[in-house]
């Protein structure tokens, strides 16, 4: 079974490495959506995958790391796509959050990607 969690953060970019004149060069922000999905067998005695709490507290730390911040100053987002930040968070959580199976990131309310791992 899969489970979810969703969590906004606000922050502020700029895509260094499009083409010239590409409006994303320039700084901008988004409310970025991301969801955490876990996926494994419902424990039959808890009648869940994962406590949400938990899963919120994985994530606790990315979260005050990504929101409010500038995304090109985090190591490791120097080009930060939506795609790039789906997988610095991955590598990030999947030490300590083995049942994560997959990361999606929302970069506006039609635009975003899903990462998987390797």
């Amino acid at each position: 079974m899969k489970i979810f969690k969703a969590f906004t953060i606000e922050a502020a970019h700029r895509l260094p490495n499009v083409p010239e004149g590409h409006k994303c060069a320039r700084l901008h922000g988004h409310s970025f959506r991301i969801e955490l999905h876990v996926e494994g067998e419902l424990d039959p005695r808890l009648g869940w995958v994962m406590d949400f709490a938990d899963l919120k507290a994985a994530f606790q730390p990315l979260y005050e790391r990504l929101d409010h911040h500038y995304l090109n100053e985090i190591e490791g987002l120097e080009n930060p796509t939506s795609e790039r930040l789906a997988q610095w968070i991955w590598q990030r959580l999947k030490p300590s959050l083995p049942l994560l199976a997959e990361v999606v990131v929302h970069e506006t309310c039609t635009s975003g990607c899903r990462y998987r791992g390797d």
